[in-house]
């Protein structure tokens, strides 16, 4: 049933509210409302409140599709009194989030501020109380740390403050307390907003899933969807699966997994990601993928993961920092050694290599896989970033890399007179259909556009890099290539040598159908390069990569037409995955720093072995499984964008680390002659990290030379 109407609420949450959709099962209902809010007032600010409601399970707001779908007990309200609730219902003011710890931060700011400036007009004997009482949080943490690691810098730290308290030098101790706490807070602020910053990369699925069971739509918790399941997504939905359209038409925004900025119609047959949004329409999809083995949750689990991964940067920065503590601790005795004076030796301790170098550097990176992100690039650690700024070697698969992989079939020879070349091509459609390769979909495709039938076979058995083997009608079937039939199934091609080496000689690539035994034909297939491959390989160049190579399966004419065309510099056709693998293995062992781009099963072994793998955005679940880079957006333009940003984000790492050192040596040094007062080190230091930290969180920009004058 579907209901409507409008109205108007001064100084509500809504200025419109419709009930667009309305299902109810026994005593659950859902109700998908379209709403407009006042000026200023945003809606999922609401969502607690409304989650909150009489009668309501839960609330989920899709505010880009102006969507809010409430679950509710049938038995306690009706769609009719929600919506009247709904429109009386008062706007929060907008309060920021802040976790407990942000809290109980800036409240230590405030409290060392606070005792800082009334420290001057305080009796006397309160002074060394309160200033005592300032400094235990980070008196604490220094006995923690000398416990755990010995000297660090927030034992440094502590000594400095005791030795002004212990001077009576108020003003030195208090300072120095503030100039901590703030340092720390705005230190960590910076650091929390690069993880929010790499988490807000992801949708996160909804709790409740509307499934179909007997007949019925009912809604369940997420974790209980099962492979097989008929999911029903609605208007302002996010899809909770991967999986296929079993019916229904809708326009899916594919922005957050794709890049795609248009939605894109789905009805049935076609895939639809998860966390992906139904813009308008309604699906019934077969779940293939749930819970963790869903595409979101693959990608949650990447970001979650290389929040904590370390590059040797990062490693050799923090124990370069580690070492350099109790230099800083030897430096302030000696300067109190030589001039007596106990300000100089305080002033030395405020200024230490630590906060710079250990968080300036992974908020630099984390800046970079932000950035990469939202150009649609998932990088799944800092490591993988810092490898391919070093990369002087790149190599690319061939089909669905350099060339588009959309390949379709030219030519049906057959060479069984029981087969025309429409039924061969059927034959190969019918066990390929459960095949995702770019060979496979292309059968399929040309089988739908000729008359035919459908083959009823066995189960398919998959063998990697090889095809396909199932049986029909009692006979074996394989869909493959030539050294499948030849070696494994041991059939002969000899008698037709002729035909297939003119069709290699065009450049396409076979497919051999061997049934019951013998060749029953070949079909010829061929793609295009990417049109902009060739630009591609040019800017690569420029930004530093000495070498470029293809390796590929397919034939070698069709390889080295490929390569001539785009200008690499070599190739290697007609390789088994262990090969492909073999050969990254031996540039490795030569002392080359390799990525390699792919985006199929063969690819795997190839993506682990380099120093960087790249897996493009229609690759195979385990080429995105085993690469350390994601291209989430299909085209080769992302290659050049993800290796300029990993060389920036590396120029600027660079260029903070040398910063780091100069500035705290130029401190160090000025406060062991007497030149920096206490206080004046603490600003200088304190304001000096804060200042690195800032320019490390910069976003980076991707800066690739364009057009093809570097090239060959």
């Amino acid at each position: 049933m579907t209901q409507g109407g409008s109205s108007l609420a001064a100084g509500g949450v809504f200025v419109a509210l419709e009930a667009a959709h309305v299902v109810t099962r026994g005593d659950v209902g859902r109700a998908r409302f379209r709403y407009k809010t006042r000026a200023g007032v945003f809606c999922a600010m609401a969502q607690p409140q409304i989650a909150a409601l009489p009668g309501v399970r839960s609330a989920r707001i899709n505010a880009k599709a102006r969507s809010l779908v409430i679950e509710f007990d049938a038995a306690k309200t009706s769609v009719a009194g929600l919506r009247r609730t709904l429109l009386r219902l008062p706007a929060s003011p907008n309060v920021p989030l802040v976790t407990a710890g942000d809290a109980l931060s800036a409240r230590g700011v405030a409290l060392t501020l606070l005792n800082l400036i009334a420290s001057g007009s305080l009796p006397v004997a309160l002074r060394l109380p309160l200033g005592l009482a300032v400094a235990l949080p980070l008196g604490k943490k220094a006995r923690a740390d000398f416990r755990a690691s010995g000297m660090t810098s927030h034992v440094l730290e502590a000594v400095a403050v005791a030795i002004s308290l212990a001077r009576r030098d108020f003003t030195a101790a208090n300072t120095t307390t503030f100039m901590l706490a703030l340092g720390e807070y705005l230190e960590e602020s910076i650091a929390r907003r690069s993880d929010a910053l790499l988490k807000h990369l992801l949708r996160p699925n909804s709790d409740t899933v509307w499934v179909l069971r007997d007949d019925e739509e009912i809604a369940i918790h997420a974790d209980e969807v099962q492979v097989g399941d008929s999911v029903a997504v609605a208007t302002g939905g996010i899809i909770s699966v991967d999986g296929t359209v079993l019916s229904g038409e809708a326009s899916v925004s594919e922005a957050a997994m794709t890049g795609e900025g248009a939605a894109v119609r789905k009805e049935r047959g076609h895939r639809v990601l998860s966390g992906t949004i139904v813009e308008e329409g309604r699906l019934i999809i077969y779940a293939e993928q749930v819970g963790a083995s869903t595409t979101v949750a693959r990608i949650a689990d990447y970001v979650e993961r290389s929040l904590t991964a370390k590059s040797a940067t990062q490693v050799s920065a923090a124990a370069l920092a580690d070492k350099l503590v109790p230099t800083v601790l030897k430096l302030a005795g000696a300067s109190w050694l030589v001039s007596g004076d106990w300000r100089r030796a305080a002033a030395v301790l405020q200024a230490d290599y630590s906060c710079a170098l250990k968080l300036a550097i992974p908020v630099a990176f984390k800046s970079a896989m932000y950035s990469a992100g939202r150009q649609n690039i998932l990088i799944k650690g800092a490591d993988a970033l810092e490898r391919l700024a070093e990369v002087d070697t790149l190599i690319f698969d061939k089909t669905g890399t350099l060339t588009s992989g959309d390949l379709e079939v030219t030519d049906a020879i057959t060479f069984d007179a029981d087969f025309s070349p429409e039924e061969l091509i059927w034959l190969a459609a019918s066990v390929e259909e459960h095949y995702f390769h770019p060979l496979a979909l292309a059968v399929v495709a040309a089988a739908h556009t000729i008359h035919g039938r459908h083959f009823a076979h066995n189960e398919v058995e998959f063998v990697v890099a090889h095809g396909v083997v199932s049986v029909i009608e009692g006979k074996r079937v394989i869909v493959g290539s030539r050294h499948f039939i030849e070696q494994h199934e041991h059939i002969d091609t000899s008698p037709w040598n002729a035909e297939i080496s003119r069709l290699y000689s065009e450049g396409k690539t076979l497919l051999y159908i061997g049934y019951g035994g013998k060749l029953s034909g070949v079909l010829a297939l061929k793609d295009h390069a990417r049109p902009e491959s060739r630009s591609v390989v040019a800017r690569l160049r420029a930004l530093g990569v000495k070498r470029l190579l293809m390796l590929t399966g397919d034939h070698g004419s069709r390889a080295r037409e490929l390569a001539d065309t785009l200008g690499l510099d070599g190739f290697h056709a007609e390789l088994l995955p262990e090969e492909k693998a073999g050969i990254v293995e031996r540039l490795k062992d030569a002392g080359t720093k390799i990525a390699f781009v792919g985006d199929g099963i063969n690819d795997a072994p190839a993506l682990a072995a380099a120093h960087v793998g790249i897996a493009m955005q229609k690759g195979a679940d385990v080429a995105r499984l085993t690469a350390d880079i994601v291209l989430l957006e299909d085209g080769m333009e992302s290659v050049v964008t993800v290796k300029s940003i990993a060389n920036a984000a590396m120029r600027r790492i660079d260029a903070n680390y040398k910063l780091t050192l100069g500035l705290n040596t130029g401190i160090l040094s000025a406060a062991a002659l007497g030149i920096l007062s206490p206080v004046a080190a603490t600003i200088l230091h304190n304001g000096s990290t804060l200042g690195i930290l800032a320019l490390a969180s910069l976003r980076t920009t991707a800066v690739a030379p364009k057009g093809e004058s570097a090239g060959r």
